[in-house]
């Protein structure tokens, strides 16, 4: 195995240093109480601002929702909500019927004109969390998120992993000198078994709450998530930038 030339390890890291989008693995902002009439107060709610005062203070009502995460959009396909309670894998066709109800409940047309500027967004915010969750990697960034941990201050360490550093550049080289689509099946193959195990890896760290190893193979996943991408935008002769 060849030594990684300086060049080479300042190029890995540049690679790496544009962060994902920020609206993605940002912590949650916080959502209307009810999705979809948050106009209409609940009974429980109306009886508790009854028995302590007709004028409740905004600050408390903001306090109660916090506790939402991208999860509680879809409470169909994910009912146990993020982990460690739920699962990290997610059925994705289950995701997807209900984001599309739910888009087409909020969609902005069907609202009044008072109401609009809300629905737009919370439009805004089912796309966000549902383009986070489809996502094995942006779906492993956030949940960190939501501990505190933004991975993106930790990769220049971990890019000084010896064995992950020169099995990126390998398959960067390979990619580079690929003549021919066909010469690439190969690597399609290597790569999506390498997205797999990372994926398996992270649910069995999310299932047991191991956060030190859900962020080193989160920053694992994004090498492997870039080199796919990569492959899918190869042309010949093309230089090979692992970009966000």
């Amino acid at each position: 195995m060849r030594p990684a030339s300086p060049a080479a390890i300042s190029w890995l890291r540049a690679s790496l240093s544009s962060e994902t989008s920020a609206s993605s693995l940002r912590a949650p902002r916080r959502p209307a109480t009810c999705l979809f009439h948050a106009s209409r107060p609940s009974s429980s709610l109306s009886s508790r601002r009854h028995q302590s005062t007709n004028h409740a203070r905004p600050e408390e009502v903001d306090t109660s929702l916090k506790s939402h995460t991208h999860y509680h959009f879809f409470p169909q396909s994910l009912p146990a909500g993020p982990p460690p309670h739920g699962r990290f894998a997610i059925n994705l066709s289950s995701l997807k019927k209900e984001f599309l109800q739910l888009q087409a409940r909020a969609h902005p047309d069907l609202h009044p004109p008072e109401r609009k500027n809300k629905a737009q967004a919370l439009s805004a915010r089912i796309n966000e969390a549902y383009k986070t969750l489809q996502s094995p990697l942006l779906r492993a960034q956030y949940l960190l998120s939501l501990k505190g941990i933004d991975v993106h201050e930790d990769e220049s360490a971990k890019v000084e992993d010896p064995e992950l550093l020169m099995e990126v550049l390998e398959t960067r080289e390979r990619i580079e000198e690929a003549k021919r689509e066909e010469e690439l099946r190969e690597l399609r193959e290597e790569n999506d078994g390498r997205i797999e195990r990372s994926v398996d890896v992270l649910e069995k760290a999310f299932e047991r709450d191991d956060v030190e190893v859900a962020k080193s193979e989160a920053v694992r996943l994004k090498y492997w998530v870039n080199v796919k991408e990569s492959l899918d935008g190869w042309e010949r002769g093309k230089p090979v930038v692992l970009e966000h």
